[in-house]
């Protein structure tokens, strides 16, 4: 398995035992449903919903510069949401809850904005890749390149798109090893004692 996709499932492992420090193990079989229904169905929704826009927007081709605007203006939105989660784990009853949810929300935002960006580099140029992309073969190389896997069935062929590329792989670096801990420093100061909890929950 690849390295990244081996960090993330290990933090979430680790995360998912330190719930017993966050007290989540230690309600009542209703109680406990209340906390970790919603969230799990928070990400997964938002993923349906960005995933659903993704295959049903009509996109329009795009060149090099609004490549590049594209790039940065999707990397704002992650970093946007990114912090938002991070706020919501500083207030969390249940910080290691929010912490997972998190990071499965940015996560999904961040793999469908490449994928997108892909999908309208081979509309904008044949050229840019080895063959032409549909949103589904878009999505797969977006996969295949946060994961690290490198099947070598779809390859970036002109300056541009390899630029982009080389811009997720570092994204990916940032967000695994930055993000992850940044995410697990928040989980611990917000378990100091006297730090108040939000009892409205994650």
């Amino acid at each position: 398995m690849a390295i990244s996709s081996r960090t993330i499932a290990d933090k979430v492992v680790s995360w998912a035992v330190s719930m017993d420090e966050d007290g989540v193990r230690s309600l009542s079989r209703h109680a406990r449903a209340r906390v970790l229904v919603p969230a799990i169905l928070r990400p997964v929704c938002a993923t349906v919903v960005l995933v659903g826009a993704y295959f049903l927007l009509p996109f329009t081709t795009v060149d090099n510069l609004r490549t590049v605007s594209l790039v940065v203006g999707g990397l704002a939105v992650v970093c946007a949401v990114y912090v938002w989660q991070i706020r919501r784990v500083l207030r969390a009853e249940y910080p290691v809850v929010q912490a997972v949810e998190a990071l499965a929300v940015t996560v999904g935002v961040y793999l469908v904005g490449y994928a997108t960006t892909y999908f309208l580099l081979s509309l904008s140029g044949q050229d840019n890749f080895s063959e032409v992309l549909t949103r589904l073969d878009s999505l797969y190389f977006t996969l295949t390149v946060f994961t690290t896997v490198g099947f070598g069935d779809i390859v970036a062929t002109t300056e541009t798109a390899r630029a982009v590329v080389s811009a997720q792989l570092i994204g990916n670096l940032i967000l695994i090893s930055l993000g992850i801990r940044v995410l697990t420093a928040s989980v611990r100061w917000r378990r100091k004692p006297g730090i108040a909890r939000d009892p409205a929950g994650p």
